[in-house]
């Protein structure tokens, strides 16, 4: 009777020593993530997840991805950096509303946002590229000489993008209106193929693929010099800027210092820029005098956003109540 006593006794003893032991791991899991104010901290950063767009010309990019400048840099922080290959504004920020990537680098402004516009969690924290130049409208048919010639004709291109802008920039331009078109939409590959075989009276392009056709002939009516800057961005997931800011400064003190070094001696990236795009040397040499990619958000750049909501409000993209206030989205690090 005592012994069945005794062992009773021990056997609660046993079990109340176990759970106040689980009871004790379980604390000591969740102080790791609150803070001594009793407010819950951010989690550890251990991995960075973002796009990689190589098109039209992003110099800088290349450069990165090429000598692993952020996986390196990372690294010893233990954080493991990751691109993922996403080059459609708004696959990018479907993505970046999912919480796969954490950054957009190299974001269009219209995608930027159109994303923020219906609700996806977003800060502008730099400019990526600024290269009205480099955005063209494109065409084969020797009857089209002007813009004006255009009415009535088929273009294709990407809609809601900044060649879709560029399109409607230039046909108020002329007096014309979309409706005075045909437009189709297209994205860039599917362009430049309709456009090499006279598919469609006239493309939108951009980049490498514009400058193939020009090479093979095709003749540019415009491009986005003196009609819009054709700002691309570069866009964070809020709760990751919120949560990680030094790791946000630290990849934007690492982008700039790429483009500084790239400024100091453009020629010496060609090489890497042309194996990376399909380009030659000479054709990257041509290209990149057409790219400002300053990272500082100037006042032309806001203004350049703000006609960039203006277009798609007045396209029907953006519902006009739920245009944005563009200095508030864009944030400086």
């Amino acid at each position: 009777m005592k012994l069945s006593r005794i062992s009773a006794q021990l056997i609660f003893f046993v079990l109340f020593i176990t759970t106040a032991g689980l009871l004790t791991a379980g604390c000591g899991q969740q102080a790791d993530t609150a803070a001594t104010d009793g407010t819950t901290a951010a989690p550890q950063l251990t991995a960075i997840h973002s796009t990689y767009v190589k098109s039209p010309l992003n110099i800088p990019s290349i450069l990165e991805k090429r000598h692993a400048t952020f996986e390196d840099a990372f690294q010893t922080d233990g954080i493991q950096f990751t691109y993922s290959d996403l080059n459609a504004g708004p696959k990018q920020t479907e993505a970046l509303a999912a919480g796969d990537i954490d950054i957009c680098h190299a974001l269009g402004g219209t995608s930027a946002i159109l994303a923020a516009a219906n609700g996806v969690n977003l800060k502008i924290v730099g400019i990526y590229s600024r290269a009205p130049e480099a955005f063209t409208l494109l065409t084969t048919d020797d009857s089209i000489q002007t813009i004006q010639d255009l009415k009535g004709k088929t273009i294709a291109g990407p809609r809601g993008t900044i060649l879709h802008q560029l399109l409607l920039a230039s046909l108020q331009k002329a007096g014309l209106s979309i409706d005075d078109v045909h437009f189709v939409s297209m994205d860039i590959p599917q362009t430049a193929a309709a456009l090499a075989s006279r598919k469609i009276d006239a493309g939108l392009l951009a980049g490498p693929a514009a400058l193939k056709l020009q090479e093979n002939g095709a003749r540019t009516l415009t491009t986005g010099k003196g009609l819009l800057d054709a700002t691309i961005v570069i866009a964070m997931r809020q709760d990751f800027l919120q949560n990680h800011p030094e790791a946000a400064k630290k990849f934007l003190s690492l982008h700039r210092q790429v483009v500084a070094d790239y400024l100091a001696d453009p020629a010496a990236s060609y090489p890497d820029a042309a194996a990376e795009t399909g380009l030659t040397p000479e054709q990257v040499a041509k290209m990149a005098p057409w790219y400002d990619f300053d990272p500082d958000i100037r006042p032309a750049d806001l203004q350049d956003l703000e006609a960039t909501q203006d277009f798609l409000i007045r396209t029907g993209m953006l519902d006009p109540a739920k245009k944005l206030d563009i200095p508030t989205l864009c944030t400086r690090l």
